[in-house]
């Protein structure tokens, strides 16, 4: 069983502060993933933040206008703090707020660090421009952008004791990462085609006409976009089912936040598999009654009981 802590740890003022920060990034930046998060109690909801905080500081480094050497540079530097706060050299004093959340969330959670070092490999592999030629490859970029973080996150959710099946959770999470980065693959597809980035294997977009790429509000000519779209959506579905046997296996809390945050990318999958080209127009999303509305089916546990009755008649 994975360790959890569900009571509110003693704490610093310093420490408090910290958290605090990440949550306000959090807040800022990452709409969809503080649906999730606000569901979750306050000593999780805080870890998660400080996992999202450093995860956002790689995430602008590769996002960057900086040159690509001085992109791999800062992104060495913060491997190099990652490195400090895994050694526990970071302490409560800190001047970096980020640094002192990870580590305290580190201290009382057993989040595997290392996830975020295969992220700081994920962005270097933006910042070399990076291609791929199937999806086993591009699967590779998304374990490591997507997958990871979901085995992070699992280590602050934890999952119940005598859960069946909860040595394949980490599985679970890293395969439900990988539906997640499918989906903002093909959301993002034309805003990465204008920044010079193609994440679409190579052979798909061969197969149905689209290599020329998508730098516009109309696919390539004579290319069959909706069938390609169809085809990935196929995929991140077929993802998202995996992945989601992950849900009985949480707590009720933990299970909510997890299937609000896939809830909102199912439904956005949802609308592209309805108007492939809208991706193609601008970006794709929901609007916030209805994140709220996803939020509360999470809560009300109705995503965990579906996938628990369907694993059960797979089974039987």
């Amino acid at each position: 069983m994975i360790r959890t802590v569900e009571s509110e740890p003693h704490m610093s003022a310093p420490v408090l502060a910290a958290y605090g920060y990440c949550e306000a990034i959090t807040g800022q930046q990452a709409r969809n993933f503080a649906y999730g998060i606000r569901l979750l109690p306050t000593p999780k909801r805080r870890a998660m933040s400080a996992l999202y905080a450093f995860s956002r500081r790689v995430d602008d480094i590769g996002d960057g206008a900086l040159a690509p050497e001085v992109k791999a540079a800062r992104l060495e530097e913060t491997r190099v703090l990652l490195a400090r706060i895994r050694d526990r050299a970071v302490d409560e004093d800190d001047t970096d707020p980020v640094a002192v959340a990870l580590r305290h969330t580190a201290d009382h959670f057993p989040v595997p660090l290392d996830g975020l070092d295969e992220l700081i490999d994920g962005v270097l592999m933006d910042v070399r421009g990076e291609t791929y030629e199937t999806w086993d490859d591009l699967k590779v970029y998304c374990r490591c952008v997507a997958g990871a973080i979901g085995r992070l996150s699992l280590g602050v959710f934890g999952t119940e004791s005598g859960a069946r099946g909860a040595e394949r959770a980490p599985e679970y999470a890293d395969t439900l990462g990988l539906a997640l980065q499918l989906t903002n693959i093909l959301r993002d597809v034309r805003e990465d085609a204008e920044g010079g980035r193609t994440y679409l294997p190579a052979d798909d977009l061969a197969k149905f006409g689209c290599s020329a790429g998508f730098d516009g509000p109309r696919p390539p000519e004579g290319s069959d976009f909706a069938g390609l779209v169809h085809f990935e959506v196929r995929r991140a579905r077929a993802l998202f089912a995996e992945g989601y046997r992950l849900l009985p296996m949480l707590d009720r809390r933990s299970g909510a936040c997890v299937a609000a945050m896939a809830g909102i990318y199912r439904r956005l999958l949802d609308r592209i598999e309805r108007d492939p080209e809208a991706v193609l127009r601008g970006r794709v999303s929901l609007p916030g009654r209805e994140k709220a509305y996803v939020a509360v089916r999470g809560l009300s546990g109705l995503d965990a009981r579906h996938v628990s009755r369907r694993t059960i008649r797979r089974r039987a």
